[in-house]
């Protein structure tokens, strides 16, 4: 059975050219796409009117601001209420090292990605983290990135 997309090839060709490089002018874009600059615009604006694109951004080489080491720290709690679960929220939104933070199913709690300078970097970030009255933390330090990128797959549309 051949799965139907709600996008199309233009929408997708589009999408596959702004999440690779956001600073493509709109001149570039109905060149690269065929299209003419008002249809290219009028179809950024559908898209983020519906949702779909939800930012623009820059992204910078961590490495080269001084943030070598990422680090994955794995959270248990044992406190599982919406006091908490602000207070955590709080807490790790005012720490800016943390990039991402996730509830997880399973075992773990809560996953945190965090980018640091090195391990007194990260004992900075850990000495604040544990501020939310956590009951079991383990850290893991990235040897090596195999794969790393922020483009989504739009080969399933």
């Amino acid at each position: 059975m051949k799965h139907h997309s709600k996008y199309s090839r233009f929408e997708k060709n589009l999408l596959q050219l702004i999440q690779r490089d956001a600073s493509l002018s709109l001149q570039d874009l109905a060149e690269r796409l065929n299209q003419s600059k008002s249809s290219v615009w009028r179809t950024i604006k559908k898209l983020e009117d519906h949702g779909v694109i939800t930012k623009r951004t820059t992204l910078l080489d961590a490495r080269k601001l001084n943030l070598p080491l990422t680090v994955y720290v794995s959270i248990r709690t044992n406190q599982h209420n919406a006091q908490w679960s602000a207070n955590f929220r709080t807490i790790v939104d005012q720490i800016p090292e943390i990039i991402e933070v996730h509830r997880m199913s399973g075992d773990l709690d809560y996953l945190i990605k965090a980018l640091v300078s090195d391990i007194d970097g990260y004992d900075r970030v850990y000495q604040k983290l544990i501020r939310a009255d956590l009951f079991d933390v383990s850290s893991s330090f990235v040897m090596e990135t195999m794969k790393s990128t922020t483009e989504l797959p739009l080969t399933h549309l």
